[in-house]
């Protein structure tokens, strides 16, 4: 069963250019995974303001695996990893949804 991993980054500076940052920091390292067979990363639709929306993060990514160990194998990736380390001092909240879908 394939497995959908959608992640919500609110950022401590999100000045137009650092959330630009952090969406080409994804297209740079989070598609390149075995087992991806979707990927897209963006930024916050701001004039989509229905009472039902979150607006409470900056960017967008969202992945779904052909099926869980490719999404457990992606979470230990070298890549991943370096993503993670360059990114992360910018965050101020990481919310996950990982569905099956």
């Amino acid at each position: 069963m394939r497995v959908a991993h959608n992640v919500f980054f609110e950022l401590t500076d999100n000045a137009p250019a650092q959330v630009d940052a952090l969406v080409a920091a994804c297209h740079q390292y989070l598609n390149v995974q075995p087992g991806i067979v979707f990927f897209a990363a963006g930024k916050l639709c701001a004039e989509l303001k229905r009472p039902v929306n979150d607006l409470n993060w900056d960017v967008g990514l969202h992945l779904v695996f052909d099926c869980q160990a490719s999404h457990d194998s992606y979470q230990d990736d070298p890549t991943h990893n370096k993503f993670i380390a360059e990114m992360k001092s910018n965050w101020a909240t990481v919310r996950v949804f990982d569905s099956f879908v």
